[in-house]
């Protein structure tokens, strides 16, 4: 019986998916999941979600809610993070300051201004949950979906020994949908990627033990499959290599596309991913409008005849059941660089094949990535460093000197204008930010 504690649980149908996958496996289906969120409602609606599913499926789980964090990490085997610190508020304030400056991010979440800012908010309260799980369950394994993932992972380890890996879903969606343009059954093909979390690469893909890049790479060439992946598709023509991060957001952590409203346009408009238009900060605006339903969705949800039971492809489930079971599998996380990509800085945070079985996470040694996606990568890794020297040593210049870097902002803003815009956001986040205690 395995103690799952998920700390930002109010994440409504994220955590209804995770749990779904957890409680799906009949090995995993006795388990404690101990909920927990800031937010008093969206727990209530978590709760009651969980309840009819373990009454649906006559489950043997034992459901706890809680609004104390160390009553959920207390004992726990697993400890899943998805908060997102000052919520939409502090959202939008990293999506609107820079758009005011000209930097145009679509998501803003993972590097930039807006990935930077967010990071800082979290790791304030990360340093906190780290110091808990070590008084708690210093043995448990912090899985951790929150976004900057590099920049996170990377501060957790530098701030703590608890055992940790990121997971995030592009390799899996990248894959399968590389094996759908190129009309291979997803059952046929492998593949190895590598790099960084949003920026890894395919290092190889393969359709029935044969290369499949040259039919990857005719795609190119057919409008009706280009338009839906352009800047992805860019990257395999200029580079070599097919990027795991979907166009919209890859095309935010270079300087080549969104200082140009022809390419935001182009990239942005054939994808069927922002029908209202708003190219910039298209997710805030997503998350807006889900908020908006929030109430209604989740009624609808909990109110419907059944819940649905089906697994998705969220690597979280499948790690706690191997390590519970010791089946075998190879997932993608985003672990500590001890020598795994060699042309990557050591310490920094990388996305590699991992084998997880009842000994853990044991990563996949890589070696070097090809020299230009190696650069690339570190364009992105100068910025994660930089920002996760200014949490640790709580000094704002780190912080100014991070967006300096950022490839985008870079590419629009010189650097007093960044050291303008920079100011303004520590301003307006002061309140999630005082924790970290910045100077």
């Amino acid at each position: 019986m395995a103690k799952i504690a998920m700390i930002g649980a109010g994440s409504i149908v994220f955590a209804k998916n995770i749990m779904v996958d957890i409680l799906s496996f009949p090995e995993l289906s006795d388990s404690t999941i101990a909920l927990m969120d800031i937010d008093p409602k969206r727990l209530d609606l978590i709760r009651k979600l969980a309840d009819k599913l373990v009454k649906q499926e006559n489950y043997k789980a034992t459901i706890i809610s809680t609004t104390d964090r160390r009553e959920a990490l207390k004992d726990a085997d697993y400890v899943i993070t998805m908060i997102q610190v000052g919520g939409l508020e502090a959202y939008q304030i990293d999506i609107e300051i820079p758009l005011k400056y000209g930097v145009k991010q679509a998501v803003g979440d993972t590097l930039g201004p807006g990935g930077v800012f967010r990071f800082l908010r979290t790791a304030a309260v990360f340093k906190d949950i780290a110091r808990d799980m070590e008084e708690l369950c210093p043995d448990a394994l912090w899985i951790n979906y929150v976004n900057p993932m590099a920049m996170n992972c990377w501060y957790i380890n530098r701030i703590s020994n608890i055992k940790n890996v990121g997971l995030c879903h592009s390799v899996q969606g990248t894959s399968e949908w590389l094996a759908k343009i190129i009309g291979a059954p997803y059952s046929e093909v492998s593949f190895i990627a590598a790099g960084i979390n949003h920026m890894a690469w395919f290092l190889e893909f393969k359709w029935k033990g044969k290369d499949a890049y040259p039919l990857i790479r005719e795609k190119y060439n057919d409008p009706n499959v280009y338009k839906m992946d352009v800047t992805k598709f860019e990257f395999l023509k200029h580079f070599g290599y097919y990027v795991t991060e979907s166009s919209h957001h890859m095309s935010e952590y270079v300087p080549y596309f969104r200082k140009f409203d022809h390419w935001i346009d182009k990239i942005h408009k054939d994808a069927n991913w922002n029908d209202d238009g708003v190219y910039n900060g298209m997710y805030l605006k997503c998350c807006q409008n889900a908020a908006a339903k929030f109430d209604e969705d989740m009624e609808e949800l909990i109110n419907a005849e059944k819940v649905e039971v089906k697994r998705t492809h969220e690597y979280g489930a499948y790690i706690i059941h191997s390590i519970e079971t010791g089946v075998p599998r190879v997932i993608y996380g985003n672990v500590d660089n001890k020598s795994l990509i060699t042309n990557l800085p050591q310490g920094c945070c990388v996305e590699v094949p991992c084998l997880v079985d009842k000994n853990g996470i044991q990563p996949t040694v890589i070696g070097d990535l090809p020299p230009q996606l190696a650069a690339l990568n570190r364009t992105n890794i100068n910025v994660q460093e930089l920002a996760v020297m200014g949490a640790l040593t709580g000094k704002k210049e780190y912080i100014y000197q991070a967006i300096m870097m950022d490839p985008l902002t870079s590419a629009v803003l010189d650097m007093d204008q960044i050291r303008s815009m920079v100011s303004e956001m520590f301003a307006a986040e002061e309140k999630w930010l005082l924790p970290i205690k910045l100077k």
